[in-house]
């Protein structure tokens, strides 16, 4: 979870448009810490506390996921292993996939991702319905 922050002020922002908007509760380690310390936290929170499992029990009974696809590691709308396992929960679920930004040009996956359909929202969160 790089973009802790970002993520709690999208939560935010949506929550002031009348959506009912959450994140895991393991995100508030994140919160302040270098980029090299939520590696850290990451790893630790993916090995040792279930945090795949955590995220599709929160998902249940949503409605919509949205990805906070920002640049990371010289990809542009960076999408990682872990949120592309989500978006195919939020798939397999029948909820909406909602990018905050473009699809990544990750040749690995893209695929996959257009696949389940998502709505591009170009940092406009008034398009989520």
């Amino acid at each position: 979870m790089q973009y802790t922050e970002r993520m709690l002020e999208l939560r935010d922002e949506l929550r002031n448009l009348g959506h009912e908007a959450y994140i895991t509760t393991l995100s508030q380690p994140f919160v302040g810490k270098t980029d090299e310390e939520k590696e850290v936290i990451k790893l630790h929170q993916k090995n040792n506390m279930d945090a795949i499992r955590e995220f599709w029990n929160l998902m249940q009974g949503g409605d919509a996921i949205l990805v906070a696809n920002y640049d990371k590691n010289g990809i542009e709308n960076y999408i990682g292993g872990n949120t592309l396992m989500e978006i195919g929960f939020a798939h397999v679920l029948n909820q909406k996939v909602y990018l905050l930004n473009p699809v990544p040009e990750i040749k690995f996956y893209k695929t996959e991702i257009e696949a389940v359909k998502p709505v591009i929202l170009h940092g406009d969160l008034t398009l989520i319905r």
